[in-house]
């Protein structure tokens, strides 16, 4: 090779190096967001939180793509077809319901998830250890904390007798849960008001028309009647009636009490198995995470707005007292 070629040749490569690497340093990440919206917004705060923590910066790093959907579950199958088409590296589906739907609408990109049922009984993976496909996450068992939910309703109110549940009749986890819930109150001794409903208009007119005769405290776990916590608070206080939530967000924001899962610490566990997927790894051999911490909140200004007296043995139980 000539001496001018050979140089020419290595002036280029040094020049291609830092082009090179430069490239690599501003890949940014594509991450799509699927969830119902409400409460659940938490979770992609935890999973900010989570990559800044692994090195990966929203803006700088990573870029989300969040299609909230506002508690209309019709619309997650568009969405995530959207979101594929839009080549987003992977998506982030909240609920167990959404990403059955985000499963059946995707056929090629990679999907963490957080799950509040058994995701292999879903048919969302194969197992926990090897999802054995586009799909793993983090899950819980939401279910069965219902009947610890309205034993812990029970202590705070002695004197409950019928809790109101209102759930969606679109969620194909809907039968699981009630009979759940049933076994739960039958337990305990408790006479479920059952209001099935199909939207989020429909949550907000069943709300509207409840009569407080008709039940003396409220408690969900439907992920469309969760999303919407806000308004469900403001009617229930509205009516003095006291509601159990699922998470401890809501009780900040006035519910009696929860008893649940973080939904920040959800999105934080899953920016785990989002940054190895990112990093290259195969969605199928990462394993499913439990996650098993439950908090146990309560608020006494709502307690006292209802003219409830909270038992200090209860109090002390608490993960969280907002006074």
């Amino acid at each position: 090779m000539h001496r001018r070629t050979f140089i020419g040749t290595l002036t280029g490569g040094l020049l291609a190096a830092p082009l090179a690497l430069s490239a690599q340093q501003t890949r940014r990440y594509q991450i799509g967001v699927v969830l119902l919206g409400g409460e659940y917004s938490a979770t992609v705060d935890g999973l900010r939180n989570g990559l800044k923590e692994l090195g990966l910066v929203d803006g700088k790093d990573v870029v989300f793509h969040i299609r909230d959907l506002h508690g209309d579950r019709t619309l997650v199958d568009s969405a995530a077809r959207g979101l594929e088409a839009g080549t987003v590296d992977l998506i982030y589906s909240v609920t167990t319901s959404v990403t059955i739907a985000v499963k059946r609408a995707t056929s090629k990109v990679a999907v963490v998830f957080y799950a509040g049922e058994d995701p292999v009984t879903a048919g969302l993976v194969q197992s926990f250890s090897k999802p054995g496909g586009r799909l793993t996450g983090i899950y819980s068992r939401v279910t069965t904390l219902m009947a610890k939910r309205l034993q812990l309703l029970k202590e705070m109110i002695p004197t409950l007798r019928r809790v109101a549940i209102f759930w969606d009749t679109k969620n194909p986890l809907a039968q699981e849960v009630v009979l759940a819930q049933r076994e739960a109150a039958r337990q305990l001794n408790l006479q479920l008001v059952e209001r099935p409903v199909s939207s989020v208009a429909e949550l907000r007119a069943g709300l509207e028309v409840l009569r407080p005769a008709e039940a003396d405290a409220l408690a969900y776990v439907d992920s469309m009647v969760v999303s919407q916590t806000p308004m469900i608070i403001n009617i229930s206080m509205a009516k003095r009636l006291p509601v159990m939530a699922p998470d401890a967000m809501s009780v900040v924001k006035g519910a009696l009490a929860s008893y649940g899962v973080s939904y920040t610490t959800v999105g934080r566990l899953a920016a785990k198995q989002v940054h190895r997927i990112l990093q290259g790894a195969n969605p199928a051999d990462v394993p499913v995470e439990g996650i098993d911490q439950l908090h146990f909140a309560i608020n006494l200004k709502t307690a006292k707005a209802l003219g409830l007296t909270i038992p200090p043995s209860l109090l002390q139980r608490a993960d969280q007292v907002i006074e």
